[in-house]
């Protein structure tokens, strides 16, 4: 049997494979970790469709001559779900009350919801409480997931767009100091928050591009000169450092630190992605 991944020839030695699902199965592990999934596969030139696989996989590879397994990108198969998430937020919006009430539970085995409870749990979670009828409403589940998608299909353009936001909570964290000295602890907290909400935007399309992307951008680290490696762990070392100050009501040093250590390393973290983007 002629074994293609992406209609090109692999090296692949079967031993004691005897079905086309045990073929899939031991690809599986080797694809993640290439960052790249199974999407589907063709069998002596025809698509498997849904409906026949799982009679497919059950196939023993003495009938079969060319498997043509096709193969996509995380961040291709999470903005096809996210796709997918779009038109379930628009059925939902439009069903009646007792269909909002049963939506949940379908929904959550879904191949989308699989795929964003294995991938982006918080995501998977704030989804579905809304279609619990609980948290967001359907227009805030349509922006965040909108969001996200900019995210996947335009890295670069969602950070150069996201610069005057990182301009704006640096400029705040440079100010928390005397928010808490002069009792502003509202103004205070939503400045830690809006920092967490930016700072986990970065760090999400540092990721994708990482991934690279949709259209093969450069990965971060391939850029002559430019290395994030130790802007991403120093980063993390004083988010860690931060967290252990909140916890510990230290607002002191919670001051100190969003001044002195968060702002200029947001700046120059994004400054570096943006380099190498």
């Amino acid at each position: 049997m002629r074994i293609t991944i992406n209609g090109k020839d692999a090296d692949i030695r079967l031993e004691t494979e005897q079905t086309v699902g045990d073929i899939l199965a031991g690809l599986g592990q080797w694809l993640a970790n290439t960052g790249y999934r199974p999407s589907g596969m063709v069998i002596d030139g025809e698509l498997v469709h849904t409906g026949s696989l799982e009679a497919s996989f059950d196939r023993n590879i003495d009938s079969v001559n060319t498997l043509d397994i096709l193969t996509s990108s995380l961040p291709e198969l999470i903005a096809e779900s996210l796709l997918n998430v779009l038109q379930d937020i628009a059925d939902y919006e439009d069903g009646a009350f007792e269909e909002k009430q049963r939506f949940r539970e379908p929904w959550k085995e879904s191949p989308q919801a699989r795929l964003l409870a294995e991938q982006i749990p918080e995501l998977f979670s704030q989804m579905e409480k809304a279609f619990s009828g609980e948290g967001l409403s359907p227009a805030g589940m349509r922006s965040i997931i909108e969001e996200r998608l900019r995210e996947l299909r335009d890295p670069s353009g969602e950070l150069d767009r996201a610069e005057p936001l990182i301009n704006g909570v640096c400029a705040r964290l440079e100010d928390l100091p005397l928010d808490i000295q002069t009792g502003k602890d509202a103004r205070a907290a939503e400045t830690i928050q809006l920092f967490s909400g930016i700072a986990e935007k970065v760090f999400r399309i540092y990721k994708v591009l990482q991934a690279g992307g949709f259209a093969g951008e450069k990965t971060p680290e391939a850029v002559s000169g430019v290395s994030l490696t130790d802007y991403v762990s120093e980063f993390g070392g004083v988010l860690r450092e931060l967290l252990a100050a909140y916890e510990q009501r230290d607002t002191v040093l919670v001051g100190d630190m969003a001044e002195y250590e968060l702002a200029p390393r947001l700046r120059n973290l994004y400054a570096a992605i943006k380099v190498s983007a």
